[in-house]
């Protein structure tokens, strides 16, 4: 297994049970105890959990991993969600896009279309399009968020206040029918709020992993999305309580 792989089963696990003993780590990872040790030096000096003796805590509630490190988590369920909201742009659309690894899989989904305008915030997705020029692509600037490649806050938002778009993707930490969609930053939300306010329809991309989940920050209430994409392991019952807050349920 790279070490890449290890570093992000080590976060995804960490981030699961909020803890981690060696044992159990070589064991899942099939390494040496000195190779996850080696692994915990190195994620406790980028500041993403804390070394104890014999393992490892998060120290953070709903601790946000680094976008590089979620890139591969649910990957054939988000490439799935990504193809089925691709569907939904029309020819000749203005489309937002707010960062997140669902997100940026609708963008390579979309990155062969011709005649549309992308909107968005995120810098991987606008490195991943600008080369493609049959795409108009708007970057939208603000402060950076390192751990999610976006530009966010007043700038951003003003900036959005003066475009017109036919659909929104947003990304999402968390989504439940009582405390709407959440994320892990306050201005994030804020950014993806304008996002929101600034397009015609509003679609959400999350996959069942997230849904159920309420992390720090509200971005909204269910009644401003109008559409959810996501996976087929969608809980039926948590389904119908979004189905009944009016937002209609796509699974890919």
């Amino acid at each position: 297994m790279l070490k890449v792989d290890r570093i992000a089963r080590i976060l995804d696990h960490v981030s699961k049970e909020g803890s981690a003993d060696v044992h159990v780590l070589t064991e899942l990872l099939g390494v040496s105890g000195a190779t996850v040790r080696r692994d915990l030096q190195t994620l406790h000096e980028q500041g993403l959990l804390h070394r104890t003796r014999g393992g490892a805590v998060t120290g953070t509630f709903n601790l946000e991993l680094p976008l590089r490190h979620r890139a591969g988590r649910q990957q054939a369920e988000k490439r799935r969600i990504a193809l089925a909201a691709a569907r939904l742009v029309p020819d000749g659309a203005v489309v937002g896009m707010t960062g997140g690894t669902t997100v940026t899989e609708i963008a390579r989904a979309l990155a062969d279309r011709s005649g549309i305008t992308v909107v968005t915030n995120a810098v991987n997705i606008a490195a991943d399009l600008i080369a493609r020029s049959e795409i108009r692509l708007v970057v939208v600037g603000g402060n950076a968020r390192t751990a999610s490649y976006e530009l966010v806050g007043p700038a951003a938002e003003r900036m959005l206040a003066q475009y017109n778009l036919d659909i929104a993707f947003i990304g999402v930490d968390g989504l439940t029918a009582s405390e709407g969609c959440t994320t892990h930053d306050e201005m994030e939300a804020h950014t993806d709020r304008a996002f929101l306010r600034s397009s015609a329809r509003s679609v959400v991309v999350a996959d069942s992993t997230k849904i159920g989940r309420v992390t720090f920050a509200e971005i909204c209430p269910l009644t401003d999305i109008d559409d959810l994409v996501t996976d087929d392991s969608l809980d039926e019952a948590r389904e119908q309580a979004i189905v009944e807050c009016g937002v209609r349920v796509l699974r890919a």
